[in-house]
């Protein structure tokens, strides 16, 4: 029978020795149970000889597993406030290790009150979704109807101990209650590179909710497709067993998730070192790609938590993937489309490095590195002997041949440019803290650019570039004959007339005018389409008073008659009032 049409769960559907229908029922009573023989097992009816190893999942491996000593997670995590916890932190140094935020001030993750109860979650989700639901001593996966699992959790009368991890809640009403820290959502490879018109639906997989009763466990796995996940314990306890993914302790890992025996195996007795993280009530904790963890639920409790991929760890995700398909992990554990959107990436990330070269910039390392091995997973996917296998993800708007040789070709370049960088280095003896802006370009304006794409419009150079563009400009004339400069006058003029935005970095209030509105070259005024400044509101506290603001003025004009030999003398005085 299915469960449902006759009453019973299907969790409680494997206690059932003798099913008696409700016909039968009123002749010879209710369905008779199996019998408990141990508490060790995932199967309990098992005769306890004292033969047979401990269980992951069960009562007696959960009281082991509180009683085993582990050095503290403090060894290997960070521990910083949310405002540190930017890309360009993580893209300067790498995002290898969890981090964990004992606040929610300056993340962005906004999540309702901690007073929110497992009741308002079906109010908010709905009583009649059906959700994933593990037996923890069985290490099971069955359904059930939320309303019947907040039924169960409100009741202080628990003959099992039953684990929610996989509420994906983003169609329902209470996503509307949650936004995922900010991190979270710049580096995801979803928000930014995930077309609208794809054919392939969308993956939703930032917004879990998580409820767990006492003792709930969660054996040793990698997030699915190699994702770095974010958690926060909205109330209650969680406990994190974390390994480093070392290629040795991933060797093991493989090696142990394939086994026969890997419930009677505790995976951290294998390795050298797995730390212990408690993550309690307020704590965000963000878990890098491919660390290896087990969960248990210290407490009754509700948490929050989204996955994403991102691009600084491209080859540990790929490595993550590959592992998961050797080890025939069921799609429904895998993440959706993975590869269909490693095509979007590849794509946009060629975009990415073709402007980068064109402004004589070099990718960061990472990037390179990266796209180097997600060139790599392309071809091994394109080849002919798996071809039919791999075909069904590739998007209708990729050539795939077109794309892996163009992305060959600018990694090639890229490689040979930095070659050529290191020989030159050694010849000339070159110190690069000496070196002129055009040669080695700052980091940021490298991580500037490839963030270009990922904000998915183009904007517009901010003023620091306008002002480099201009510089190089004026430099170039200084060289040229006449005759020269006045071909090039038209060229400059048209390239600083486009409609100026602002740039994101720049806070709101400093936008509200900036516009380029006098434009300057050798001393000759090239644009002029100033009106007088009357927004009070963008003058800061300390800034000048009203006279001393006319007579800036008054000095700004006088500095434009004056020959271009004066110019540096009077910019300083001349920009002062505007912040």
């Amino acid at each position: 029978y299915y469960c449902s049409c006759v009453g019973v769960e299907e969790h409680h559907a494997v206690d059932i020795d003798l099913y008696h229908c409700p016909n039968c029922a009123i002749l010879h009573g209710p369905s008779l149970m199996k019998k408990r023989r141990n508490w060790h097992r995932h199967d309990y009816t098992e005769l306890d000889d004292g033969s047979k190893p401990v269980q992951a999942g069960t009562r007696t491996f959960v009281k082991q597993l509180r009683a085993r000593s582990f050095p503290s997670a403090d060894e290997v995590i960070l521990k910083m406030h949310g405002s540190q916890l930017t890309q360009r932190y993580l893209e300067k140094h790498g995002f290898d290790v969890p981090i964990m935020v004992p606040k929610l001030d300056g993340l962005g993750l906004r999540l309702p009150p901690p007073t929110f109860s497992v009741l308002d979650v079906e109010r908010y989700v709905g009583g009649d979704k059906v959700i994933d639901v593990i037996d923890v001593a069985r290490q099971a996966d069955s359904k059930m109807k939320l309303h019947n699992y907040i039924k169960y959790f409100t009741n202080p009368d628990r003959p099992k101990v039953l684990n929610v991890i996989s509420l994906e809640f983003s169609d329902t009403k209470m996503s509307e209650l949650v936004e995922v820290p900010d991190i979270a959502r710049k580096l995801s490879w979803v928000e930014n590179y995930w077309p609208d018109d794809s054919v392939f639906p969308k993956p939703f997989v930032q917004k879990y909710c998580l409820m767990g009763v006492q003792d709930s466990y969660t054996d040793f796995h990698i997030d699915f497709g190699g994702t770095s996940v974010w958690y926060h314990v909205l109330w209650g306890e969680k406990i994190f067993y974390l390994i480093k993914p070392t290629d040795e302790n991933l060797a093991l890992y493989e090696s142990w998730s394939s086994s026969v025996t890997q419930s009677e195996v505790y995976f951290g007795d294998k390795v050298d070192k797995c730390y212990k993280c408690v993550v309690k009530q307020g704590h965000t904790l963000f878990v890098p790609t491919g660390w290896i963890h087990a969960v248990l639920t210290s407490q009754d409790c509700m948490a929050f938590g989204g996955n994403f991929l991102h691009n600084l760890n491209i080859g540990m995700q790929l490595r993550c993937y590959e592992m998961e398909k050797r080890l025939k992990t069921p799609d429904l554990f895998k993440f959706p489309f993975f590869e269909a959107i490693c095509w979007f990436v590849a794509k946009n990330l060629l975009e990415t490095l073709k402007e980068l070269r064109e402004d004589g910039f070099q990718p960061p390392s990472y990037l390179v590195q990266g796209v180097k091995a997600l060139l790599t997973a392309l071809k091994l996917w394109m080849k002919k002997e798996l071809v039919t296998e791999h075909a069904f993800e590739i998007p209708d708007n990729i050539r795939p041949g077109h794309l892996i040789k163009e992305l060959s070709k600018v990694i090639r370049s890229v490689e040979e440019e930095n070659s050529k960088l290191v020989k030159t280095q050694g010849i000339l003896g070159v110190c690069p803290s000496s070196r002129s802006s055009h040669e080695t370009p700052s980091p940021h304006h490298s991580r500037r650019r490839v963030r270009k794409l990922r904000d998915h419009a183009t904007k517009t150079p901010s003023n620091l570039d306008i002002l480099e563009l201009h510089t190089r400009e004026v430099l170039k004339r200084l060289e040229m004959s006449p005759w020269e400069e006045a071909s090039i006058n038209s060229k400059l003029n048209g390239r600083f007339n486009k409609p100026f935005q602002p740039s994101s970095t720049v806070p709101e209030w400093r936008t509200k005018d900036n516009d380029l509105r006098l434009l300057l070259s050798n001393g000759r005024i090239i644009r002029d389409e100033r009106h007088p400044f009357t927004d009070r509101s963008l003058y800061t506290a300390d800034s000048e008073d009203e006279d001393d603001r006319t007579r800036s003025k008054k000095m700004t004009v006088k500095v434009e008659d004056q020959p271009s030999g004066a110019e540096g003398e009077g910019n300083a005085d001349a920009q002062k009032p505007l912040n």
